[in-house]
């Protein structure tokens, strides 16, 4: 999947469906050359290296009026030494230059791929899945070897970046910028798309035409953040979700990260992704490394669905790993909703005993069970059950629940501490705070200083001593502020740059080591819902709550952006309370089961409030999910209709043989005497006979005419109802299961 011509120093990664090329200029830097749809390996590239005299240019070499760098498209660039634009390196010598001349020194192909040194990362399970190319550069000046790594798939249209630092000198040196990837495209005809919101309205679906300047989003708040997701792609203007090329880049990282556009004076584009510069150096002592966060781009001539579908491909199988990636997730219930802090262990058994009626499979106790937790004031810290509300601790709780045939899960939100806590109160320098200046709370709590091993490690044994006495099969890990303040009391002054980056690491860690010691335990990533839903997360929790916003309908925007870059298999999808809290909306249960069912399935409601209809129903989702949750999971997710832009929200899930597909189609608000419709399905096989069923409509029809014709949707609204049967009501949603015959 790697060539080398050694003669033009032409590196050609090649999956049989796309190519990603670059060279070694005459300098010694890197060029690029070409990404997209797979070229002729054995083809010469370098006259796509296109030379002009400028004016108002600064050329590298005397008497050269055609080699700049500003005009040269790069791989890896470097600021001051011709080229103006933004960097992707910035690093800074003893003597207070940031002039920075790595040159080629050689190269390695290493089948499959390395791991990164304390840092999640995409993985191969044997060594013919990738191939991995590294590039040795060095700057002799400053004595730095900088390693680019480059892997390709041989199963999905991607491609893996990541750079690693190493000191070789004897001063010290410090990183100011270090960027995981960058890229000169040709031109700048593009509409760039971000996934980008708020708290309970996380990644909406943003597009924007590129224009000579800046395009960005990012985030300084120490976590991936509800505003902005660490991922950006980048369309033609005719691009669909079906056809046309479409570009996708994910940074693989939890913290600061920065997307960024640019567009210069010639429409030649720049785009790069990594850790944000902003608050950020890294010093880089004598024989020490530094390794950036991985970076996976993606390339699709099928438009936005089919980067989506490689994202979702690589992610789902060489992303997540451990014991449940590929298992069939536990159908829970959460008892937030239904009881916030209010509750003993009496309530709590009352409410699990309903959920085994049910056929639910997990318990999961929420916030409110430890130390003196009985609002959001205190007990942060205190991971020892509150004797309170449980007399007999969460060892008696959790071996109750097993014996009514549940699994039990415990709420943590290991990452914090309240000031009225006993372990604030025994360290109160355990938080992130800088001196002379007051800490700024968040729901009343403070983050606790990631960056110092000692406050993980304190932290990991008192989980961990949770973990070993009682029976706990499933965490809920949130994370309920950003990041102020940043500033830790064990380092010194020239590190305080380090700290944003030292925290995710020590979050890694934790996770990590927990990992490690209980390999069966679930981990379910939180941060206030949707705050830190990423990649770098997906290594270590297989699923996350996509969204403290729980109304099916908000959702429905919600999980259809998300499904941009993550699988299904990723989402925490609940039925939630009806009216909802966050918006006072009344949705059928229906509805909310439908759009819940398209994730890692659940319920946060009080199934003691249901009427024996609403349990029966209940019942039948229970059971519908447990029968399809591994298709489900595993199958190709397809978005048909957007939430964005119109009354209807559409979208299928298919399994790979194409025998067997899920829609579910979802309309707003109900209309009367409309149109006919009809929906074009994707993924199904043409010539072949599938039998189309819901709860009112069903035919036999070939894949072609599904396609093509599209299919028929059971919708009441189109006429005048005069039957009395009713079914124009708002917020309706209809599943469609099709099987081929």
């Amino acid at each position: 999947m790697i060539t080398v011509n050694e003669k033009e120093k032409v590196f050609h990664l090649n999956n049989g469906r796309i190519s990603y090329l670059f060279y070694v200029m005459e300098s010694g830097q890197l060029g690029h050359l070409y990404f997209g749809k797979a070229l002729n390996p054995e083809g010469s590239y370098l006259h796509m290296v296109e030379k002009a005299h400028r004016p108002m240019t600064t050329y590298i070499n005397e008497g050269d009026l055609y080699t700049s760098y500003e005009h040269l498209r790069q791989e890896y660039p470097s600021y001051g030494t011709s080229d103006y634009r933004y960097p992707a390196l910035e690093i800074q010598g003893g003597d207070g230059s940031r002039i920075c001349k790595p040159e080629y020194k050689g190269y390695e192909i290493i089948k499959g791929k390395k791991a990164l040194q304390g840092l999640p990362a995409t993985y191969t399970e044997d060594e013919a899945e990738a191939d991995t190319l590294e590039i040795t550069m060095r700057d002799e000046w400053r004595n730095l070897e900088i390693i680019f790594s480059y892997s390709i798939f041989r199963d999905v249209d991607a491609v893996a970046r990541s750079v690693k630092y190493i000191n070789c000198g004897k001063e010290d040196l410090l990183i100011n910028r270090a960027m995981s990837m960058s890229i000169d495209m040709p031109d700048g005809d593009y509409q760039s798309v971000q996934l980008s919101g708020a708290w309970a309205r996380e990644r909406s679906v943003k597009i924007r035409d590129l224009e000579p300047g800046i395009t960005a989003v990012s985030s300084m708040r120490g976590n991936s953040s509800h505003q902005h997701n660490p991922f950006i792609a980048l369309k033609r203007r005719d691009t669909t979700e079906q056809r046309g090329d479409a570009y996708g880049f994910s940074l693989i990282y939890s913290g600061n990260f920065l997307a960024q556009a640019e567009v210069d004076n010639y429409n030649v584009l720049r785009v790069m992704l990594g850790i944000n510069p902003f608050g950020f150096q890294w010093k880089l002592e004598p024989e020490d490394a530094f390794t950036t966060p991985e970076a996976i781009m993606v390339y699709s001539k099928e438009g936005l669905n089919g980067m989506s579908l490689q994202f979702h491909r690589l992610y789902r199988q060489r992303l997540a790993r451990g014991y449940w990636r590929d298992r069939e997730r536990p159908v829970l219930i959460n008892n937030w909703e239904a009881t916030q802090f209010d509750y003993v262990e009496e309530d709590l058994i009352k409410f699990a005993k309903k959920a085994k009626e049910c056929g639910i499979e997990l318990f999961v106790l929420d916030d409110g069970w430890f130390g003196s937790r009985n609002n959001d004031k205190s007990g942060l810290g205190d991971w020892k059950a509150n004797r309170e509300k449980l007399p007999n601790g969460i060892e008696g709780l959790s071996e109750k629940i097993e014996e009514l045939g549940m699994k039990f899960g415990l709420w943590f939100e290991p990452e914090m501490v309240n000031k009225d806590s006993d372990f604030y109160r025994s360290h109160p320098d355990y938080i992130l705070q800088t001196p002379g200046r007051s800490a700024s709370h968040g729901r009343n709590q403070f983050v606790l200083d990631f960056s110092r091993k000692e406050v993980v490690d304190a932290i990991y044994e008192q989980m961990h001593e949770l973990l070993t006495n009682a029976k706990i099969s499933y965490i809920k890990w949130d994370m309920n502020r950003s990041i102020s303040e940043c500033y830790s009391a064990s380092y010194e002054a020239d590190r305080q740059g380090e700290i944003f980056h030292r925290y995710i690491l020590g979050v890694y860690d934790l996770h990590e080591r927990l990992i490690q010691a209980f390999p069966k335990l679930l981990i379910e990533s939180c941060s206030s819902g949707g705050g830190r839903f990423d990649a770098g997360m997906l290594y270590y929790a297989p699923q996350g709550w996509v969204s403290d916003d729980s109304d099916a309908v908000e959702r429905l925007k919600i999980q259809y952006g998300t499904s941009f870059v993550y699988p299904l298999s990723s989402m925490g999808a609940h039925v939630s309370a009806c009216p909802n809290e966050q918006v006072g909306r009344i949705t059928p249960i229906e509805t909310r089961g439908n759009v819940a069912c398209t994730g890692a399935f659940g319920y946060e409601l009080d199934l003691n409030k249901l009427s024996e209809v609403e349990i029966e129903i209940v019942k039948k989702q229970v059971a519908f999910y447990k029968e399809n949750r591994g298709f489900l999971a595993k199958g190709d997710f397809y978005r048909l209709l957007s939430p964005f832009e119109g009354n209807f929200a559409a979208w299928e899930v298919v399994n790979p043989e194409g025998s067997k597909a899920l829609i579910t189609v979802t309309r707003m608000l109900s209309e009367i005497n409309g149109p006919y419709r009809r929906l074009p399905l994707r993924g199904l096989i043409e010539n072949r006979k599938y039998h189309i069923q819901s709860k009112f409509l069903s035919y036999d029809a070939y894949g072609d005419e599904l396609m093509e014709y599209g299919l028929m949707l059971e919708d009441k609204s189109s006429g005048q109802i005069i039957d009395g049967s009713g079914g124009c009501k708002d917020f309706l949603s209809v599943m469609y299961e099709i099987t081929a015959k």
